[in-house]
This record gives structure tokens, C-alpha cells and sequence, in this order.
């Protein structure tokens, strides 16, 4: 299956300045596939080590600081010979071995000719347990779920994605019923490469759903494994609450949802220990919609979201005909899936996201984003009917701004908003982006 960062991995062994490449990504992502796939498509030969497994390579990683030593005893243990331009090694479940994070600096300063990589699970926890990280001696790439266009490339429509790409609205439109069963089958099997598989394999939607469990029951064995104990309950209890609180109507997330009397202090761990994990997104709200973003974060405001669509939806246990049959999925939940859908797509294209809500009235802008030298107000609507009253009364008191809506329906242009359709808008937001 083709991921969209393979491109941004060959433009790394091709760098000229290229340093060892840091994969981060939550667990069942792709990322070990990922980068064995590179290896075997790209070099001659590749050389990996899982630390979970191989307790030889960790105490090589302990003992020896030298860089040349290191590769040297790598390919002893690997049985590979590791020649600069020709090998990848890769050294995966780096948590089990934080050490090798450390080791990355020596690599980038001796030995720099060669092409070394290493990703693991929970990088993001260890990162947060006292180790040493050479900040600016190693290239960073983050993988997330499958995007939609990687669930069209999947399913072997390379046109419809393609067609997409262009942001050729002329056609889009004119096939639009297409792309939409295509989202709804997306809302259901979602991005979790093992699901796709399974969907794309013709396994069945009961087989995509057991898969879904099985990596949500790998989820919640992390929490007992690799947090500290009196963080696991806290953290069950903000992972088991997420998609109660996106069905609000107000979905900024609430700590007395969860237990009467809860207190922000009291969660602050559990919430980053699952941002850190990267199975959580968290959008923080900005009291002012103006460039630039971030000088205007809440950080006492924020929305929750579950890394994927279809994780969501085996959480929730909604069933297959409720998201591949009725409209319901479009309809009910308060928008809730699509909303989560959004910001799955978002957080793929590292623009900046927040949400806005204006003092003292009922006008909330469901996310704003930053594009090059603009900001947009974004509002998202779960089917065709796109009547609301938030976004025409915003705009209206600041003309200065154009608002982005995303909805079920066609393309359209007007002078004070655009919509875009639902299953198109990353594609847009990625094109706007490049845009100068």
C-alpha cells in the first residue's frame, strides 16, 4: 500500500545533508512496514533490529559510543553488511532501547555517510523519561493513519485520487456521488493500515471491526505497560470519555464530564501521556482569529480527538449499517465523525489548527486554520444542509476574512466563504499551503 511520506523518505536518501531519520508515529500506524518496504525497494540491502527482541543490539547500543564500532556490530548481529548508499539499517521499537535515540548523534557527526533510521511506538513517552535526545542531529518524519487518498490509492482508484490532487472541481462535482460512498466506507474501515488491508483483501466488515478492537486492546495495554500506575485510571477514564464529549453540542472537552468535581490538574498527565503516544489529537482553542495563531492559544480550551475515524467508530461499537447503508453517520452523532474525520485529515498536513468561540454568544467556528500569511475560519457540516448561523454572523463582523466550509456539497466559490467538499478539503489545504 502506498503511503504519501514514502515521497518524503526518498528525498531524504537523496538529501545531501542528510542526517538519521527519527519515524514517529503511533503504534499500528505502518511504520516498521514503512520503512522495511524502502529498504527492500530502495537499497541493496537492509539491516534491521528490533529492540524489543534482540536484547544483543540494546546492550551493543549500552556499550559502545563509537559510530563506526556500532554499525560494525550491527551487521554482525544482523548478518547484513552495511556499506554507505547501498544498506538501510533500521532500528525499530527504539522505546525498548532509548539509549539508540542517543546513539543517533554520534551517527549524524562520524559516520554520516550512512543511511540509518529508527522509529518505535511510544517514542514520544520515552522522549518525556530523561533521555538524552540529539535535538538538530537527526531528520524527523511523522506517520499517521492512512489518509483518504491513501484509502483511494488502496482501493485501486489511482484516478479518482489523482483527479483530487488537481482539485479539478469541474470533475469532482460531476462525480461526486463516488467520492462520498468512498468517505463512507472510509468512515468505517478508517486508516489503520491492518483494517485497509483486511477491507481492500475482501475479509469482510466484520473482520475490519475485530481488527479495530484488537488494536484498540493494544492501546489500553500500553496504558497498564508503559504508564505510571496511578496514571492508568485517569488516562482510561479521558480515553474512555472522548467520543461521549465530541457528541455534545459544545464539544470542547469537560473534566467534570468525566467525574463530578474533576479538576484540570488532576488530568494534565493522562491527557499528554496519550498526546505523547500520538493516539490522541488535541485542538486548543484561540481567543482571537488572527495571524498569528499561536499568540492567541488557549490553553485552558481544548477539543479531543481519537487518532482515526474508524477506531472511533469501534469504540463507539456503531454498526456497519448505520456508516455503510443509511445516512445516519452523516446525520446523527452531532457531527461528531465528521468532525473527528477533519481533524484525522488535518493533522496529516502539519498546517496549524485550532478552534474559536466568541465571548458571550453561541458562535463557534469549528476549526481555524493557518495557511502561508492567512488565516481561515472553518466550519464543518455533516451533509448537504448547510444552514447555520455561526459562520455568516462571523464573517459579517470581519469581512477581512474568508471562511472555509466543509460539507457534502459541491464545490462553490463565493465572495465571502468557499466549500469544499468533504472528502476533497486535504487535498485544498495542501495545495493552498504550497501556494506563494
Amino acid at each position: 500500500m502506498f503511503r504519501y511520506l514514502y515521497k518524503d523518505l526518498l528525498r531524504w536518501q537523496a538529501s545531501q545533508d542528510r542526517k538519521p531519520l527519527v519515524l514517529f508515529g503511533a503504534r499500528q500506524v505502518g511504520k516498521t512496514w514503512l520503512l522495511k518496504d524502502f529498504g527492500q525497494r530502495e537499497y541493496k540491502n537492509l539491516a534491521y533490529v528490533s529492540f524489543d527482541r534482540d536484547e544483543a543490539a540494546c546492550q551493543l547500543m549500552i556499550t559502545e559510543k563509537n559510530a563506526k564500532n556500532l554499525l560494525r556490530g550491527l551487521s554482525a548481529i544482523t548478518g547484513i553488511d552495511i556499506v554507505p548508499g547501498e544498506t538501510l539499517v533500521v532500528l525499530d521499537e527504539v522505546q525498548d532501547c532509548p539509549i539508540a535515540l542517543t546513539r543517533m548523534k554520534a551517527l549524524n557527526e562520524d559516520a554520516p555517510e550512512y543511511h540509518v533510521a529508527a522509529c518505535g511506538s511510544l517514542l514520544g513517552i520515552a522522549l518525556h523519561e530523561g533521555i538524552s535526545y540529539p535535538v538538530g542531529m537527526v531528520h524527523e518524519l511523522y506517520l499517521h493513519p492512512m489518509t483518504f487518498g491513501e484509502f483511494l490509492l488502496a482501493n485501486g482508484k489511482e484516478k479518482l485520487e489523482e483527479i483530487l490532487t488537481r482539485c479539478d472541481w469541474g470533475i469532482i462535482n460531476s462525480i461526486s456521488s463516488e467520492y462520498i460512498d468512498l468517505l463512507r466506507q472510509y468512515y468505517y474501515v478508517g486508516g489503520m493500515p491492518a483494517a485497509v488491508k483486511a477491507y481492500v483483501d475482501g475479509k469482510g466488515l466484520n473482520e475490519v471491526r475485530n481488527l479495530q478492537k484488537l488494536i484498540l486492546n493494544d492501546y489500553d495495554r500500553d496504558f497498564s505497560k508503559h504508564a505510571p500506575a496511578q496514571v492508568v485510571p485517569r488516562i482510561r477514564m479521558v480515553w474512555q470519555n472522548i467520543v461521549s464529549q465530541l457528541v455534545k453540542e459544545n464539544k470542547k472537552f469537560i473534566f467534570g464530564a468525566m467525574k463530578k468535581g474533576a479538576r484540570a490538574s488532576e488530568f494534565e498527565l493522562a491527557i499528554q501521556w496519550l498526546i505523547d503516544a500520538g493516539i490522541v489529537y488535541k485542538v486548543k482553542r484561540v481567543t482571537s482569529v488572527k495571524m498569528p495563531l499561536k499568540f492567541y492559544e488557549d490553553n485552558d480550551a481544548f477539543k479531543l480527538f481519537i487518532l482515526d475515524v474508524g477506531l472511533m467508530g469501534a469504540m463507539a461499537d456503531v454498526p456497519a449499517s448505520q456508516i455503510m447503508v443509511s445516512d445516519n453517520i452523516f446525520k446523527e452523532y452531532k457531527g461528531a465523525f465528521t468532525e473527528a474525520y477533519v481533524e484525522s485529515q488535518l493533522a496529516t498536513t502539519g498546517i496549524p489548527v485550532y478552534f474559536h468561540t466568541v465571548e458571550k454568544s453561541r458562535i463557534e467556528l469549528d476549526f481555524v486554520v493557518q495557511l502561508n500569511d492567512n488565516v481561515y475560519p472553518v466550519e464543518v457540516k455533516a451533509e448537504e444542509n448547510v444552514k447555520a448561523k455561526s459562520m455568516k454572523v462571523f464573517i459579517g463582523n470581519h469581512p477581512e476574512l474568508k471562511g472555509i466550509r466543509l460539507s457534502m456539497k459541491n464545490h462553490e466559490n463565493q465572495s465571502w466563504i468557499e466549500n469544499i467538499p468533504l472528502f476533497a478539503f486535504r487535498d485544498y489545504l495542501k495545495q493552498r499551503a504550497c501556494t506563494r
